[in-house]
């Protein structure tokens, strides 16, 4: 039996991916092993978010063919459609993002003739690329990719290069997807995407109809939305927020910048107060609903005023929690070719100032909870206690062993930063 060790780096769209190949690997045979151990297969599913997400593919690749020389490494995936030159001497199979549905047959090809592969493509003429997975292995929380691509352009992003135009998959086949999961005792589903919200441009359907059937689904309790923005959350997408709590009081929305001067070089597709009224919006239906965001700092011409404008945006907004992200300059975007460049050292130290921010935020959502009872979802037992989520988020830990993957309800005592501790009610 071969044994396979996989590294999966960048976004929850690859850890589906990866899940899937795990899948097919383990149907056809192979033993999925850990991927610092010496394994006859190495799978990269590589990121090229930033640069540092370019830096790490590259060590992990190299770390796989120096683990085991004789080893079959692949790496597949974002890295890869963006530096379509690249060869590591070892490297046995490279492919970019199509084709990865495909991965059992190709390791098969060159363990039996032992010849390098090499499949690339034109990404943006591509279809959906059909997956399916009906279990998760030691998780609680189930990933269904609904959609790939994205026609954005935003100035900074090199992904629609990587991962082509938005695309979409079938509506029946989310729906029997979503379902099989649930069948199989998953009682969260996160729709997740390149471009989630974009689901349906190419086909004779929307992201608001896809939502109104998955809620009717029997049997499952949480629907969450990886991420979306602000100008896809439109009348028939809260309408639903408004009357189904099958989806979670939880919403990731990237603003990305906190002032309109960065937004309209960024070239997003909004302004601040369309994304504030959008808020207050959503909050007039979901009061105490979760909001977290991204943000980047040290974008092109971004000053020392502008980036205290995005301190106090989201201190405005108050977010739930920030992902903070320092500019990446990714060559073949329109930002890389602008001036007033932030250095190194800055982009580092507006980073950690804004990450600050983000701690006080989410402890002051926290603590709004203290002394309600709020339904946990346990996911893992630590030293005699139960750690989980609610809906809205909150990352709950308890004492005592409550069953996993079950919902228990909890009364938050406190905050210890960051958990919620909570007592389970009897």
């Amino acid at each position: 039996m071969k044994s396979v060790g996989i590294c999966t780096l960048g976004c929850k769209v690859n850890t589906y991916e990866s899940e899937y190949v795990i899948n097919e690997l383990k149907k056809a045979g192979f033993e999925i092993k850990d991927f610092n151990e010496i394994c006859d297969v190495y799978i990269i599913n590589t990121c090229t978010v930033t640069n540092n997400s370019d830096s790490k593919s590259r060590k992990m690749i190299r770390q796989a063919i120096n683990r085991n020389p004789n080893a079959c490494v692949v790496a597949m995936g974002c890295f890869i459609a963006t530096n379509k030159d690249y060869n590591e001497q070892g490297l046995d199979i490279i492919l970019a993002n199509k084709d990865k549905s495909k991965i059992v047959n190709l390791i098969l090809d060159y363990l039996r003739n032992k010849e390098q592969i090499i499949d690339l493509y034109d990404k943006r003429l591509d279809e959906f690329e059909d997956m399916y997975i009906n279990e998760f292995p030691g998780r609680t929380r189930a990933f269904v990719k609904i959609q790939d691509g994205c026609d954005n352009f935003c100035s900074y992003c090199i992904i629609p290069f990587a991962r082509g135009k938005c695309r979409s998959k079938d509506e029946d086949k989310v729906i029997k997807e979503i379902t099989d999961l649930v069948n199989n005792g998953y009682k969260e589903v996160v729709l997740t995407g390149i471009h989630t919200g974009s689901y349906g441009v190419d086909l004779d359907t929307s992201f608001s109809d896809l939502l109104n059937k998955l809620v009717e689904i029997k049997g499952l309790e949480r629907l969450r939305i990886s991420s979306i923005e602000c100008t896809e959350l439109n009348d028939e997408v809260l309408n639903l927020l408004k009357k189904s709590k099958v989806i979670v009081d939880h919403l990731h929305i990237p603003i990305q910048a906190g002032s309109n001067e960065i937004l309209k070089a960024m070239n997003r597709k909004y302004d601040l107060d369309y994304f504030k009224n959008k808020i207050k919006e959503i909050r007039s239906i979901r009061p105490e609903i979760s909001i977290s965001t991204d943000v980047i700092v040290g974008f092109p011409g971004e000053t020392e005023e502008l980036f205290q404008t995005t301190i106090a945006t989201c201190r405005e907004i108050e977010f739930s929690k920030l992902h903070v992200f320092p500019f990446s300059e990714r060559k073949g975007t329109r930002a890389a070719a602008l001036d007033n460049k932030i250095d190194n050292k800055e982009k580092k130290d507006r980073a950690r100032r804004l990450i600050e921010v983000s701690e006080e935020l989410e402890i002051k959502y926290m603590e709004k909870f203290i002394g309600r009872e709020v339904e946990v979802l346990v996911e893992e037992h630590k030293e005699g206690s139960s750690i989980g989520h609610t809906g809205n988020f909150l990352h709950v830990k308890f004492e005592g062993e409550s069953p996993i993957n079950e919902f228990t309800n909890v009364k938050i005592t406190s905050v210890d930063y960051p958990y919620c501790i909570g007592e389970m009610v009897k």
